[in-house]
């Protein structure tokens, strides 16, 4: 939930990881004569083109085993954190309230396979409304179904800006839970929808904002799902896997979430944030 920055960025090419093979002669120990091998595949990742930004880098990626897609995610290296910029630090665009936000456009690994046409990372130091639940530093990570074109073209000087953002997905594309809870649509991005069932929603006891899941849509259609994770608790390294509401129908249809996970990879030595149970809905 946040504005976009333009920005210009570099892109650095990376190299592909190749899934390891790992062979083992009778289940484990020395081979015996005519003992059968079985071959183990890793998971294979594939990246995006990196955003270069202080302390490191960002970039999408998707995890595949056994040819199947089982993560499609933005990965956050570890030296990112501590030099992220504050909200009255230049470089980013300034909101009504004087605090800046970040925003870097994340275009995703080639036939990764899913409906998702690029992602965006949104570092938003201030945090936002509605105020006491999300006004802490977190991130917004969106992936969007329409192109960064069509994506741009959601402005308030359009002829339609309004009534696009009034039309609202048919109820059977509407995740169960889900409800627009009238906030003015967000330029470049669209309408959001909210769980009500989320623990920082909560008109009693509610519970500190720690990581969410958002719905997004525009001119009658959901076009984007964005995970929300709070800056302080992605410090704490978390790894977890949180189930989210699925709809009846998507469009386009293919593989969408029904879950998420946000966790620290020792290997790479980065933080991530990804859709998973991906699945032809």
């Amino acid at each position: 939930m946040s504005l976009r920055l333009p920005l210009v960025w570099k892109v650095s090419a990376l190299p592909i990881i190749v899934p390891a093979v790992l062979l083992i002669p009778g289940f484990g120990g020395e081979a015996d004569a005519g003992a059968e091998t079985i071959a183990v595949l890793s998971p294979e990742v594939r990246y995006g083109p990196a955003v270069e930004v202080e302390g490191g880098m960002v970039r999408s990626y998707v995890t595949e085993e056994d040819g199947r897609v089982v993560e499609l995610g933005v990965a956050v290296d570890a030296g990112v954190l501590p030099a992220l910029p504050g909200s009255h630090d230049p470089g980013g665009i300034v909101t009504p309230d004087g605090h800046s936000i970040f925003v870097w456009e994340l275009p995703l690994p080639e036939g990764h396979g899913t409906p998702f046409d690029h992602a965006t990372l949104d570092w938003v130091p201030a945090g936002h409304e509605p105020p006491g639940v999300y006004d802490v530093p977190h991130f917004d990570v969106h992936f969007y179904t329409i192109s960064m074109e069509e994506r741009m073209a959601i402005v308030p000087t359009g002829p339609e800006f309004g009534e696009a953002a009034a039309r609202h997905p048919a109820p059977e594309y509407v995740p169960e839970g889900y409800v627009d809870p009238g906030m003015p649509p967000v330029p470049q991005m669209g309408v959001h929808w909210a769980d009500l069932s989320s623990p920082e929603l909560q008109p009693e006891g509610a519970e500190p904002f720690t990581r969410t899941f958002i719905y997004g849509s525009w001119d009658g259609r959901m076009i984007f799902v964005e995970p929300m994770v709070a800056l302080s608790w992605l410090e704490t390294r978390p790894d977890e896997t949180i189930a989210v509401a699925t709809a009846e129908r998507y469009d386009p249809p293919g593989l969408w979430p029904g879950a998420y996970r946000v966790y620290f990879d020792a290997d790479s030595d980065e933080y991530r944030v990804a859709l998973t149970d991906l699945r032809e809905r």
